[in-house]
């Protein structure tokens, strides 16, 4: 089944418009998503990392010509609202599409601790990636919750309300007395 226009504007759409993505690469062994900012530029995901200070890309199996899946939440909900098939490209440094991937992830990057020297850093230290939609039906929302139930953990426990609270919570309530 291939992608229609309309799933390919879905993609574009809500990938534009939401901050943060969840990836997972397609290698032996998937790791789990992992959330990630990016832009959206020229109909591909722009991501950068794996520098000091960047958002870790290593053990996610993001390797040039591979592939990949990306999840996109609804802005609106927060819930997954589209799941979709990429292919992987690593962009050299240096080189025009890498520049102007870069242009853009400088305006969306917060707190860079040296903004005016970024993209040097960028070409020295860490990896700029571009996953563009591939080819391939898209996941559709699951009708379930994903969620994993939570782990074992004595913060998680919980305990009988201590006898005094009630009585200070129903004294909350009332205005005091000037004495």
């Amino acid at each position: 089944m291939t992608q229609t226009p309309m799933d390919r504007a879905l993609v574009e759409e809500a990938t534009k418009k939401s901050a943060l993505i969840w990836v997972r690469g397609a290698g032996p062994a998937p790791a789990a998503d992992r959330a990630l900012w990016h832009v959206w530029h020229e109909g591909a995901v722009c991501l950068v990392g794996d520098g000091p200070g960047e958002q870790p890309l290593n053990g996610l199996g993001l390797v040039d010509g591979g592939a990949a899946t990306v999840t996109v939440r609804s802005k609106d909900k927060g819930g997954r609202l589209v799941t979709w098939p990429a292919r992987v490209a690593e962009l050299p440094p240096g080189g025009d599409a890498w520049t102007a991937a870069v242009e853009e992830l400088k305006g969306k990057r917060l707190n860079a601790p040296d903004a005016e020297r970024i993209a040097e850093r960028w070409a020295r230290e860490c990896r700029v990636l571009r996953l563009e939609p591939a080819p391939g039906p898209l996941e559709e929302p699951p009708s379930g919750s994903l969620a994993a139930p939570p782990r074992p953990s004595p913060a998680l426990t919980r305990r009988p309300m201590p006898a005094g609270l009630p009585k200070l919570l129903a004294r909350r309530g009332r205005p005091r007395r000037s004495g």
